[in-house]
């Protein structure tokens, strides 16, 4: 056995790479974009490139290619006045498309507890 077969699988590899990455950031935009409450934040925004940072950060978090370059998410996200509502929705909704993509509970957890401990940075207005 070699080295490689010793390693264990990333989460990222584990739910099928970029491809799986791609899909799930496809099915939570297009879940973003059908909320109410949440569609306007999107309102002349990239959408192209900002779903491109977002598969790159997610893969990242899956301890996939370190490939994210965009801007940190404080500096992102500062002048939007997200409320915490209108954040946990946004969780709930990539919770959900995970779920609906069958990705091991262990690793919904993982993005969940991520999810938490970047809050702050994203987070602008009280509810």
């Amino acid at each position: 056995m070699n080295a490689a077969e010793e390693q264990p699988m990333s989460p990222y590899e584990r739910i099928g790479g970029a491809p799986a990455v791609t899909e799930a950031v496809e099915r939570l935009y297009r879940r973003l974009l059908a909320d109410d409450e949440l569609a306007p934040f999107f309102t002349g925004t990239d959408l192209v490139q900002l779903k491109r940072h977002q598969v790159a950060l997610i893969s990242q978090v899956l301890d996939g290619p370190k490939s994210y370059a965009g801007r940190e998410l404080a500096e992102a996200h500062k002048s939007m006045d997200i409320s915490v509502g209108q954040y946990k929705a946004v969780g709930a909704h990539l919770t959900a498309v995970l779920e609906e993509l069958d990705v091991p509970r262990d690793i919904i957890d993982t993005v969940g507890q991520v999810l938490e401990s970047v809050a702050p940075d994203v987070i602008g207005a009280d509810d």
